[in-house]
């Protein structure tokens, strides 16, 4: 796979500061059930690297002494951690709010027959990939029968009052781009996507993020060996708006790795930037409580510009109305 670092640094990315830490995003590991294209993780089911129980408890430890809002797991496939559900239970004991972002298909894989019911039992908000309602362009980003077997998950999440607004069962879709553009108008592919899946499948669900691909791990080496990366970039810049600035996920997030290193966000983990201590070193989920990361600059490079284009892009979806 092609680096992509070396072209995103030095960046003229604005200097931010972070905010109040609010979400503990935990990525669980790189392996996953699937292997699509546009994944800036590069995970897939050969990926080993998996969090340890030592380093779960150390997650824990951190919800506990900090005063966090959200617990937000990710990975790869994060439900094929063996300590997912016991990180659920125990951040949900802690009152917190969590989000599985979840590839939808591992609901169908041999051993996870429970996981929707699971989930439903614990009230965790599910983040959902579906980067689009047609199959045809499903399949062909993330694989060979992923469409119907989204669609399954998803109705079976319906089935248990996901995506109906009299629950507090919250299902959110997630449209990520085909290739090297920026998303349409959320507002406006969020209609779409409603009408199309209730037409077709019988599907609800809460609402849809669009976010933007950015140009690092396996989508980032596509542009490099496609010979468009340098155009992608220039379209992220061009398209760069200073207002979002204030909504960029990273003011008020901090990211683990599977072996509970930090960094300001899960795209900056890709790229090994990470959170620094006073003395130089990378900072761990140990160092977490002592940390004094109020208005401390976050890190950043030419893949920022992902974030602040157009509409803007972040965990929680556009960050304006329209592009």
């Amino acid at each position: 796979m092609l680096d992509t670092l070396e072209k995103l640094r030095p960046s003229d990315f604005p200097a931010i500061r972070r905010a109040r830490l609010q979400t503990l995003q935990v990525n669980l590991g790189y392996r996953c059930n699937q292997q699509c294209l546009h994944c800036h993780v590069a995970a897939g089911p050969n990926r080993i690297e998996v969090m340890a129980a030592d380093t779960a408890d150390l997650v824990v430890e951190c919800l506990r002494r900090l005063p966090f809002d959200t617990l937000d797991l990710t990975g790869g496939a994060p439900e094929l951690n063996p300590e997912f559900r016991r990180l659920v239970e125990q951040a949900r004991d802690l009152g917190l709010k969590v989000i599985d972002r979840c590839n939808l298909t591992v609901l169908n894989e041999p051993g996870q027959e429970e996981l929707a019911g699971f989930l439903a039992e614990q009230g965790v908000d599910i983040v959902a990939s579906l980067p689009c309602y047609l199959e045809e362009n499903v399949n062909r980003q993330r694989g060979k029968g992923v469409f119907d077997g989204s669609i399954r998950a998803l109705q079976r999440l319906n089935a248990l009052g996901y995506g109906d607004p009299q629950t507090n069962l919250n299902l959110d879709l997630v449209y990520n781009p085909q290739g090297a553009s920026l998303p349409p108008p959320q507002s406006g592919l969020e209609s779409d996507y409603r009408r199309i899946l209730d037409r077709e499948h019988g599907i609800s669900f809460n609402r849809l993020l669009a976010l933007a691909n950015l140009p690092i791990q396996r989508f980032g080496s596509t542009l490099l060996s496609h010979g468009k990366f340098d155009d992608y970039l220039d379209l992220l810049k061009g398209a760069h708006r200073e207002e979002n600035l204030q909504q960029v996920m990273c003011r008020s997030l901090i990211s683990v790795d599977w072996q509970g290193y930090l960094y300001d966000c899960d795209f900056n983990q890709m790229l090994g930037l990470a959170v620094q201590t006073s003395k130089g070193q990378r900072a761990h989920l140990r160092d977490l409580p002592a940390l004094a990361l109020d208005n401390k600059a976050i890190l950043v490079a030419d893949h920022c510009y992902g974030c602040t284009a157009g509409q803007g892009s972040g965990c929680g979806g556009a960050l304006q109305d329209g592009n």
